[in-house]
């Protein structure tokens, strides 16, 4: 009974170990070599030639449309109608409009019968086109698009440009640029050599993912196409990898080579197709195997048999050791999944199995006190939004209330009251704005005007002040009251210190991808050290706000308080800058990040 006893107390570790020497480790390793010396090299070599057939094959069917693309070109350059449409300068309507019937019935022959081709256009030098499938927006000069400028730099020799982007041409079926291949020729007149238009067909990419999709290889590998530039023609929906770099490839027309992607060994099989200059490539992981050995499976399955039937006594012996006390320790973590967090493991181990279920006690132990700490602060968090919500209840009443004053006063005539009242209210109404944090420009613009009619009433010509926004900025957004506390330093540490009326300048415009927003005064200024104190402080405004006991009655603290918003939102690249002279005026900058929209729902 005490050997069984020490036997309990060795480290599960060693079990295992002993164990699967025993069992697993020794067998397996012998069938290791014995499989990888008798089948690696010749499952490469199958594999590679396989792949490499299956390319080859796919490349003779690339070739056999990309060929075919190439003999429409030359038919449709050839044909009297095209020549026509191509060389007369001025033409009479009726007789360019009956050369264009003819040009698109002849081009509906070709995509009647090439089920391949999902477009064909006919551009002149002057930038008039013929097609029955494609067309331009009537903004667009066709001649300067990119791939027409292509055609013409090839000097009429045929010319793939791949999958197109950005060439802004619509299908009537539907293609999307995305859908298609595009290949193209420039026409050029046999005795000037100039050029006299340009031909346009777009090759449907579904005829090369039906012959590139059914090829598979091994169980998840693929082949995929490229152009020239490294850009995917064809991939599956799931690749390995998005993109196979060029640098991988070389100039070599074939080859083999591998590489570790996401802990994984990748072989890679390719061979460009010389015609189109595409570069088809066999992807698949390398452990992966394309044929059945059945053979060397028999023989495998023979030996595992072998190695249970005198494994299995064993091996049942060292699980049951190993299985019991973890039993046990699961049927104690079911009690505690059901609510009862009571339960303590109680059985005296010393190897893994006791020191987990010495660990499972201390975090029963820690639950229960984690869930009084929760039940604890789940009751402050109630208490907190019942405040919060009582505390909304007060300006909501106050807009209100408001409001309803403002009419009052319009209906007394006393306009004067009813437009402070008026821009109070409007002052409640954007300050709440459904507890956004961040509104549009011409929200932001139209808070401060409130504010600035409300102090305007107060100091009458002593203040005045002018407003401009570019109309492209103002339906961007940014964080709420950052205007408010900068125009309220212009007003009582600028304009109110100074003598005779003052004027506040407030412009916002766009830099580039950014918002610049200034607010000038010709007020007192600041001093030199001042300025430098200022300077100091917003460059430490977060820190500052940290702590917001300490800095709520500084001079400034608004603005501090503005900054650090700023820059806690959008990056220290953002916020305040400070330019002043002594009994000149202040400017202060704001600059911020576009947004294009609020980051929660607008008010209705």
């Amino acid at each position: 009974m005490k050997r069984w006893t020490q036997i309990n107390n060795f480290p599960i570790r060693y079990k295992l170990i002993f164990h699967f020497l025993l069992i697993s480790i020794l067998p397996i390793f012998c069938l290791a070599l014995l499989v990888s010396w008798t089948v690696e090299r010749v499952m490469e070599e199958q594999v590679n030639d396989n792949t490499i057939q299956l390319i080859d094959k796919v490349n003779e069917t690339f070739e056999f449309y990309i060929s075919n693309l190439q003999n429409y070109t030359y038919m449709i350059a050839n044909n009297d109608e095209v020549q026509q449409f191509l060389e007369t300068s001025e033409i009479d309507p009726a007789v360019l409009s009956d050369n264009k019937y003819e040009i698109q019935r002849f081009l509906r022959d070709f995509t009647a019968v090439s089920s391949e081709v999902a477009g064909i256009m006919v551009v002149n030098h002057k930038g008039d086109y013929i097609s029955n499938e494609l067309y331009a927006p009537s903004v667009m000069e066709l001649t300067e698009a990119s791939w027409y400028q292509e055609a013409v730099n090839n000097q009429g020799i045929f010319k793939i440009i791949g999958r197109p982007m950005e060439r802004r041409l619509n299908s009537i079926v539907d293609y999307q640029n995305d859908d298609v291949v595009t290949v193209v020729r420039a026409i050029n007149d046999p005795f000037t050599e100039e050029v006299q238009g340009v031909v346009l067909i777009d090759l449907k990419l579904r005829v090369i993912a039906e012959t590139v999709k059914d090829v598979t290889l091994g169980k998840s590998g693929y082949l995929m196409v490229m152009d020239d530039n490294g850009n995917n023609i064809y991939q599956p929906t799931q690749p390995i990898l998005d993109k196979v770099p060029l640098s991988w490839i070389g100039d070599e027309l074939s080859g083999v080579f591998s590489k570790k992607i996401k802990g994984k060994q990748i072989q890679f099989i390719y061979q460009r197709s010389p015609f189109a200059n595409w570069v088809t490539v066999g992807v698949f992981p390398a452990e992966e195997s394309v044929f059945g050995l059945r053979e060397i499976n028999f023989y495998l399955v023979v030996f595992i048999f072998i190695i249970m039937f005198f494994g299995i006594p064993v091996s049942y012996f060292l699980s049951h050791s190993i299985s019991k006390p973890i039993v046990q320790l699961m049927s104690f973590m079911r009690k505690a999944e059901g609510g009862n967090f009571n339960v303590r493991y109680q059985e005296k181990r010393y190897d893994e199995v006791g020191l987990l279920g010495r660990s499972f006690n201390k975090m029963l132990i820690k639950i229960n006190e984690l869930m009084h700490i929760t039940e604890r602060q789940e009751r402050q968090k109630r208490d907190a939004e019942f405040r919060s919500l009582q505390a909304n209840i007060n300006p909501h009443f106050l807009y209100n209330t408001l409001d309803t004053i403002q009419w009052m006063a319009r209906k007394q005539q006393a306009n004067d009251v009813a437009e402070v009242v008026e821009s109070l209210a409007k002052l409640f109404r954007i300050g709440l704005s459904k507890g956004r944090d961040v509104i549009l420009l011409k929200e932001e613009i139209e808070h401060i005007e409130s504010y600035l009619t409300i102090q305007k009433t107060r100091y009458r010509d002593k203040l005045n002040y002018q407003i401009e926004v570019e109309d492209s900025i103002k339906d961007k957004a940014v964080l709420k009251f950052i205007l408010q506390p900068i125009v309220e330093n212009a007003i009582y540490h600028g304009i109110k210190e100074r003598r005779g009326p003052g004027h506040i300048f407030i412009h916002a415009k766009q830099l580039d991808q950014q918002i610049a927003i200034s607010i000038s005064d010709d007020g007192k200024g600041m001093s030199k050290q001042q300025l430098l104190d200022m300077r100091i402080a917003l460059a430490n405004s977060i820190a500052s706000t940290e702590n917001p006991e300490e800095t709520r009655n500084k001079k400034g603290y608004g603005m501090l308080n503005v900054q650090a918003r700023i820059q806690l939102t959008h990056g220290e690249d953002y916020g305040i800058s400070i330019e002043s002279m002594e009994d000149k005026g202040t400017t202060v900058t704001i600059l911020m990040p576009i947004l294009n929209e609020p980051d929660q729902e607008r008010e209705q």
